[in-house]
Parts: C-alpha cells; structure tokens; sequence
C-alpha cells in the first residue's frame, strides 16, 4: 500500500567538497541504483542492448576528474534506508548519471560537435550477443511504454520520484541542476503516470545488472565474420612470433600475462601448494562446512588444469567471461586456496576451488581455453544446510550439483506440484547430481519451480537455485526461530522468489504472521511474510504476501529492501491489500503481527481496530497508509 503522505526532508548543509575516493565509493556502494537510473532515463528508441550498456557506461564515467566542490550540494539530503543520507559523494555520482543520460537522449545538431554521452560507448562492449533485462510482468511492460511516450525530463522526473523517493521540490532541484530549462512542465507531464506504478521501477524488467543473453543476427555475423578472416590470419602469425617461450604465457591458458614476481603471490598460484583435505577427513571432524570437503574428481592431478585455474583467478584474460555475486570480491587468492573439485562436466573442464570467504568455479571448453568462465560466490561462514552443494555445471537451462559428503541422498521436487512428492536424483560416485531443470534461468509465465531437497543424517533440507553457485535455504517460522521448511509451506509463495535471483541471497525464510477471516463468510486468508538475506548482510528484500482461500499462489502485497521489519532485530509487519469480495464489494484489508495492538488506516481510506486484523469497506483503486501500534506502545507503519 502506497501513502499519500510525504514525510519532510531535511534541508542541506553548505556545499561539501567531493573528491575523487568519495564519489568512488559511493559509485561502488550504490552502482546497481545508478545504473538502473540511467537506464530508465535513456531513451527506449535506443533499444535494450545499447540502453543496457550506455547506461554502464555512463554511470562508469560518473566519477570527478579531481576535488569537485559545489555540484552534490546542489541537491537536499534525502532519508533513504540504503545509507545515502547526505552522503555528498552519492548525490554528485547521481547528479551527474543524470546529466550524461539525459543529454544521451537529445538529437544531434548539424553544426555543433556531440556530446560524449550521445555517441555510443567505447566501453563496455559485448560481442556476439546481445543483452537485456529479464522480462517482467504486462504491468512492467505497459508501465514502460508509457515511458516511452514521455520526453526524457519527465522520465528523469517519474524515476526521481519513484525510484529515489524524492518530493516535487527536490525533483526541480535536481532537474535545474542538469541543465533543464523547465522543470516544473517535466512534473507536469510526469503526472500523467500514477504514483501506484512506482514500486514497478524495481522489478527486474528495468534492472540492468540481471541480464539475459541471446545472439544477434546470425547471417550477417558470418558474412561479417569471413571479411574479417584475412586480418584475423595476419594478426594471428605476427602474435605467434610475438610468443613468449617456456614459462611464458602459454601454461596459464586465458590468464592476462604477469610480471610479478612476489614469492607469496607465486605460491598461491602453484598446483602444488594446493590444500587437499582427505576423503575422510569430515567423518571425525565437528565442522560442516567447506573446510572439510574432500578434494574430488578424475582431474585432481592434472597440474597444467590446476595451474590455469589459479592463474585465470588471479588475472583473468580479456576473453574470461567473470561474474561475482553482489558483495564478493573477485581478487586473487590471499594464499594457496583448497581444491574441492576437478573433472569434466558435460563439454567442459571445471575446477572448484575455496579460500575461506569465497568459493570460485573456473571451467574452460574442453577443447581449448578460449571461452573460459570465471564465478566467484561469498560463502563465508557456510555451515550445515549452507555448505551441501556447489553448482559444477549450467547447460540448456538445467543444472548440476557437487553435493556435501555427508549428503545422504538427493532429490528434486517442483515446489508449485508439493502433492506429486520428489524425484530422486542420481548421483554419481564424487557426489556429483544428475541435471535437472533450473528456476534461476526460466523465463516466462511461472508454471513450475524446481527445489533441491538434500538429506543427511540431521534430516532433510530444502533449498533452491537462484542464480548462484550454491543454491538458497529455504527455512520457515518465526523470525530468529526458522527451521527446515516443508514444500507445502513454500508452494504459494515459490513464484515470488523470482524476485531475488542473481542477488547473492543465502536463506529465505517464509513465516505467517497472521490469519485473517474474510468478509461474506469467504473463508480465512493467511499473511505471510519472506525475507530473503544476503550474504553480504545489506541488500535483504522482504515481501508480505496475502493467500486467499482457493488460489494457489498469494499475491503479494508490499515489498521494501534493507529494512529490519520481518527480521531477527524486529520481528513485526504490517500491510494491507485491496480485496474485490465473491459479491463485488471492494475492501482494505490489513494485518499486523500478533503484537501488534491497533491498526489504523490514513490517506485515501478512513478505518481503524482494535487488534492485529484490519477490515475497512472502501472502493477500488484507493490509495491508503496504513499505521500500527504495537503492544509495547511502539508505533510502525505499513511495509512499503
């Protein structure tokens, strides 16, 4: 539920100086929100692969040249829950993505040179595929037609206002700080798309850091392809007596070339100062967790394997495809890292290695090096249910597992069929699963999502892919007091966990906080709440979710990211949904914890109670907050 009420923003301190290291770190802390500004600010015309990459581009180049003073505190302070509280450093990056985005959209002119921001980027490129956003919902794409129709300051000022919670006077401030001559008439036509359209500029259809790939035109690549194979010929036999001999770069595959010759940084690069636990080794020991994973596979003693494996960490080659969950570094191993896996899954050679905060995959074709992928994922203090399985191999959009050797046996279960039961899955003699179809890559309406279910001698445990290289718990209770959930729990709710892929989430937990009898004796409806908590702490997501009698998924209610509510430190929720009754009625729904003492709705719909359930009679498309009070005496608000 949305509020009409706008709180007041405190008013800004004389202009800070912003230097280089500030801006930096605020690019680095808030880098997907900048991105996902300028892409939507960009416009459509250009298409989803350059609008893609123009935006990384352009926040990328968002950084001062030296001390800058004056441009952050052309914009207020804003109160966010992502830390961006007069944080001059983010206001000066955010105020100059803008800018260049803005000026990327405005036509050439005959007699006046272009703007950097109005040629198409040097960098980054991509070749041989084309990249866009995950699709979303008919909402998100109505919602971005309309911004297509709008001029490119009324889009800066609908995202300002939406996505940065900014109020009209400081969305004129910002839009005069970029140049634009009236921003009063940018609101205006701005105004032409609702405020309840808002919490769309989240979903993963205009999120430009979780993209999908696809080829382009393959007919004209390869007549493009055969022109360019003389040069290609040429370049290839002056590079080949260019070559270094014998201990040059040829050992390290699609490592970039190294220089360094520090004694430790050496030895964290040789095979045989690898750490290689015994198979037997977790069978006496009181850890579960990856430090007592047996080293596997038929490869474990191919050193030349080994090595470009470790070389291609530390510098990774131009060609290297690298990804890195949100939060992980991707830098070299501070020593020699533990081999946990070495041998070939479907067309590829794959090595797992683990460092103690991170477990890295490296896998190269079996056919050479070229096209070799890189993957880092945190882990750090992975224990138990968290440290059962590490993805070995991605193919046809289905995936594979190297299970825990405790794991005594696996399955697959389709969370959305929880009555059907599970199918187990072999394994091979490393612990290695058969491939089963992938959640994380399937695109398209929700018709199934597949769950992990591994069992050891403590019980079984569910957990799910979501994109990374080990798969997310699954859990279900009271906050603080989660346990093994159960498929039935999660099979409402397993769609929404779309909303958290490629997040580097590590547990999602699910708990019904209340139940609430509906008007016209139309049965009970269950509240539940998810929180989905990251490894790197900050970036958790929550949503509360309203499950009607005989609908088999619940829809979700709100949903608000970095915030305690839900959580451990504050395990109490509040939200509210409009509900069309079996008779045509239209009502506000809300719910509260258990303890919480009274409920009240403001702003479009009048209504208060007594106790946690909240039922107001009203119309539909009205707009309402929602206000609590819990039994302690402490006020919250709905969950936004």
């Amino acid at each position: 539920m949305q509020s009409q009420d706008v709180a007041p923003r405190p008013a800004t301190a004389p202009g800070p100086v912003v230097d280089v290291e500030q801006a930096e770190a605020a690019l680095v802390e808030h880098y997907p929100r900048l991105v996902r500004l300028a892409y939507l600010v960009l416009p459509p015309s250009l298409g989803r692969n350059r609008r893609v990459l123009t935006a990384h581009a352009l926040t990328q180049r968002a950084l001062p040249r030296g001390r800058t003073p004056g441009d952050a505190s052309a914009v207020p302070a804003q109160r966010t829950a992502e830390g961006r509280d007069g944080d001059p450093g983010y206001m000066y990056v955010r105020l100059q993505v803008l800018r260049t985005a803005l000026e990327a959209g405005r036509p050439l002119k005959p007699k006046a040179w272009p703007k950097r921001a109005q040629l198409p980027p040097l960098l980054p490129q991509v070749w041989g595929l084309r990249l866009f956003p995950r699709s979303g919902g008919a909402d998100e794409l109505a919602l971005d037609q309309r911004l297509s129709a709008l001029s490119a300051p009324a889009r800066a000022a609908y995202v300002l206002r939406g996505l940065e919670q900014m109020p009209d006077p400081e969305v004129r401030k910002v839009l005069a700080a970029v140049g634009e001559e009236d921003p009063a008439a940018a609101l205006a036509e701005a105004d032409g798309i609702g405020a309840e359209q808002y919490a769309l500029l989240t979903s993963p259809e205009f999120d430009p850091c979780s993209l999908q790939a696809r080829p382009p035109d393959l007919m004209r690549r390869r007549q493009h392809m055969k022109a360019a194979l003389a040069a290609a010929a040429a370049v290839a036999v002056c590079g080949a007596l260019l070559a270094l001999p014998g201990d040059g770069w040829g050992p390290d595959g699609a490592a970039a070339p190294s220089y360094a010759q520090n004694p430790s940084a050496q030895a964290a690069l040789d095979p045989d100062q690898l750490t290689l636990v015994p198979a037997a080794a977790w069978e006496s020991s009181a850890r579960t967790d990856f430090s007592v994973w047996p080293a596997r596979g038929s490869l474990t003693g191919d050193k030349a394997l080994l090595r470009r494996a470790l070389a291609v960490w530390a510098r990774p080659g131009e060609t290297v495809q690298v990804s890195a969950t949100p939060g992980t570094p991707a830098g070299a191993p501070p020593g020699p890292p533990q081999l946990l896996y070495a041998d070939e899954v479907d067309q590829s050679r794959v090595v797992l290695l683990y460092d103690g905060l991170r477990i890295v995959r490296y896998a190269e074709p079996k056919d050479g090096t070229r096209g070799a992928a890189l993957d880092f994922a945190r882990v750090d203090g992975a224990t138990g249910a968290e440290a059962n399985a590490v993805v070995v191999g991605r193919s046809d959009g289905n995936v594979r597992y190297l299970t825990a050797p405790w794991v005594r046996t696996a399955a697959v279960r389709d969370l959305l069929k929880s009555a059907a039961g599970a199918t187990p899955l072999k394994r091979s003699a490393d612990g290695v699963t058969e491939p089963f179809a992938s959640p994380a890559q399937q695109t398209g309406e929700c018709r199934s999502w597949n769950a992990l279910e591994l069992s050891d001698r403590s019980g079984t445990r569910l957990t799910t892919d979501l994109g990374e290289l080990t798969p997310a718990r699954l859990t279900s209770g009271r906050p603080g007091q989660p346990h093994d959930a159960s498929a039935e729990t999660w099979s409402p709710l397993a769609c929404s966990l779309a909303a958290v892929r490629g997040q580097g989430v590590r547990s999602v937990n699910a708990w019904q906080y209340a139940r609430q009898p509906l008007p016209h004796a139309s049965g009970t409806a269950d509240w539940l709440c998810t929180r989905a908590d990251t490894w790197r702490g900050g970036g958790t997501r929550v949503l509360a979710q309203f499950h009607a009698p005989g609908q088999p998924y619940a829809a979700v209610a709100a949903k608000a990211e970095n915030v305690a509510a839900c959580g451990s430190k504050d395990p109490h929720v509040l939200a509210g949904v409009l509900w069309n009754s079996p008779t045509g009625d239209w009502y506000l729904l809300a719910a509260g914890s258990k303890d919480t003492a009274s409920i009240r709705a403001t702003g479009g719909v009048s209504g208060s109670t007594r106790g946690n359930l909240l039922v107001v009679r009203t119309e539909q498309g009205a707009q309402a907050g929602l206000k609590g009070t819990l039994t302690d005496g402490r006020s919250i608000t709905g969950l936004r």
